[in-house]
């Protein structure tokens, strides 16, 4: 019965975790309208008299309180997992077993560690299907030193952005 829940729970996060990842693009509110042809004649004389144009997009710049915040979280969830959680578990078992406890939890966080950094960001947080993400970032490829994460101006480098998740995906272990 406990596998059937597990499976079914599974089946529902990977369900609706698709509908929170795809959202369509959003027209943009200063939409230019149609031109008519008095108008292209107008534009077509003066093209740099328009007033309300665009201005040229600002290079990302990192947000160093951001990035150490995150750095700091990611520090704590794994102090978390690591002696935390595997402690915890070592006090539920018998003294013979506490060692192989610990053991498996370590064993654990590196293998999960070994399968985020090869898929599993790619597949959770990169664009995609509506269901799954894509694997443009398989094996962390393509992930560079200026590469930016975050949105609302939260610029933070996408490798910290990783690492933070990472320890999520660590400590939800089954």
């Amino acid at each position: 019965m406990k596998k059937i829940l597990s499976m079914l729970a599974l089946l529902g996060m990977l369900g609706f975790s698709g509908l929170t990842l795809a959202e369509e693009a959003a027209a943009p509110a200063d939409a230019m309208p149609a031109v008519t042809a008095p108008e292209a004649a107008v534009t077509a004389v003066a093209p740099a008299a328009e007033p309300d144009a665009a201005p040229a997009p600002v290079a990302q710049k990192l947000d160093s309180g951001n990035t150490a915040w995150l750095l700091t979280s990611t520090a704590l969830v794994l102090f978390m997992t690591i002696p935390g959680l595997a402690l915890f578990y070592g006090g539920m078992v018998r003294k013979k077993n506490v060692l192989a406890t610990l053991m498996q939890s370590f064993s654990i966080t590196a293998l999960i560690t070994v399968i985020w950094m090869i898929a599993g960001y790619s597949l959770a947080f990169r664009a995609g299907g509506p269901w799954i993400g894509g694997l443009d970032r398989l094996f962390l490829g393509g992930m560079g030193v200026n590469e930016m994460a975050g949105t609302d101006g939260q610029n933070i480098p996408e490798s910290v952005f990783m690492m933070f998740q990472m320890t999520f995906a660590i400590i939800t272990r089954p």
